[in-house]
């Protein structure tokens, strides 16, 4: 049975960035029922309330991967969030990871999918999340912004059409449903649709941000879509960003931070939403492992910026491999050899687990 309050299940503090992080398990009441929703927290570290921002992740294609989800997955972004003053929760919905509840994400069958249903089943996670963190002495009572990637972008434009208290503003990276596979969205009419819903009672400011090489939901599609949003009444603010990577639907992501993050500071400055005038600053650099080419030194920087748990590997010659957002170090120890010896081209030993140089 839950219990009536959240357990830290572990907790682990990053004083070089003055960033907490802790791991908790949030009791929530979604839909009548009692679950438990795995979640990290990340925040100042400085003994000081400060407002909330909920990380809201996507959904995967392949169902089977809902299980293997784990927060420490968005916890670079929540991160990014916390160095700007946020207490930044990154949750799993329902159905996700270890999450209770069984998934309540289900839009049904292709031929005839209920998009604005599934939004709204995932809100309803979202404003418990946020009902249960503002009851947390380190939140400040107030406003609070929910910002989320895809599935959870979808979910967070549901949840402005019925406003939970406090709810200032919401971001929403790619938001949508019903990708199966790249460019092709099943019952596109329908999800269009669920936007205009949404939109006829949407009355918080929202930042939409998509990349034009989006392969889940791109220009045209996102053109109407907010068309029907903003026609039906929501306040939508849109940017466009050019390409990003292979797929720019992974805007979101440690890579794109320095793409995203500006123009999340504008859109938070322009509604009086920033908690602090300067970021924290990250810690210093680790020097990457000798032996790495080119490629090698680049995947290590993409690795020092990707939050914990997380693990790099070495092996002969200028072999690699790295793995992050693991619910446990040693699960990103054991990803990490097995990515570097993938070719059998001999073992490989891991070299650094968070940023830290093992010897």
């Amino acid at each position: 049975m839950l219990g009536l309050v959240a357990i830290a299940m572990s907790t682990e503090a990053s004083r070089a960035e003055d960033i907490r992080l802790e791991a908790l398990t949030i009791p929530a009441v979604v839909a009548g029922s009692s679950v438990a929703l795995e979640a990290i927290v990340l925040r100042p570290d400085d003994s000081q309330p400060h407002p909330l921002a909920v990380i809201n992740h996507g959904s995967p294609r392949n169902a089977a991967d809902r299980a293997t989800m784990s927060p420490y997955g968005m916890s670079a972004q929540a991160r990014e969030f916390a160095r700007r003053g946020w207490v930044a929760v990154a949750f799993l919905r329902r159905g996700y990871g270890r999450s209770e509840g069984g998934w309540a994400e289900t839009y049904g069958p292709c031929a005839n999918p209920d998009y604005a249903g599934a939004g709204l089943a995932g809100a309803s996670d979202i404003a418990a999340v946020a009902k249960f963190m503002a009851s947390q002495p380190y939140v400040s009572r107030g406003k609070w912004i929910s910002v989320g990637v895809s599935a959870g972008a979808f979910a967070t434009v549901a949840l402005t059409a019925n406003q939970p208290p406090g709810l200032a503003a919401a971001i929403s990276f790619a938001p949508g449903r019903g990708s199966t596979s790249p460019d092709t969205v099943c019952g596109e009419d329908r999800l269009v649709a669920a936007f205009a819903q949404y939109g006829a009672t949407s009355r918080v400011p929202l930042l939409w941000v998509s990349a034009e090489n989006d392969r889940f939901f791109g220009p045209r599609l996102v053109t109407v879509a907010t068309g029907a949003f903003s026609r039906a009444g929501g306040a939508v603010t849109l940017v466009r960003t050019p390409p990003f990577g292979d797929d720019g639907h992974q805007l979101f992501s440690v890579k794109g931070i320095p793409v995203w993050s500006p123009i999340v500071d504008r859109f938070l400055a322009t509604n009086g939403l920033a908690p602090r005038g300067a970021s924290i600053e990250a810690a210093a650099a680790a020097a990457p492992p000798p032996r790495l080419d080119a490629r090698g030194r680049d995947a290590f920087k993409s690795y020092l910026d990707s939050g914990p748990n997380k693990a790099f590997a070495v092996g002969a010659g200028t072999r690699f491999g790295w793995a992050t957002g693991r619910r446990t170090i040693d699960q990103a120890k054991k990803d990490a050899l097995g990515f570097c010896a993938a070719d059998g081209s001999g073992a490989c030993t891991i070299v650094n687990v968070n940023d830290n140089a093992i010897r």
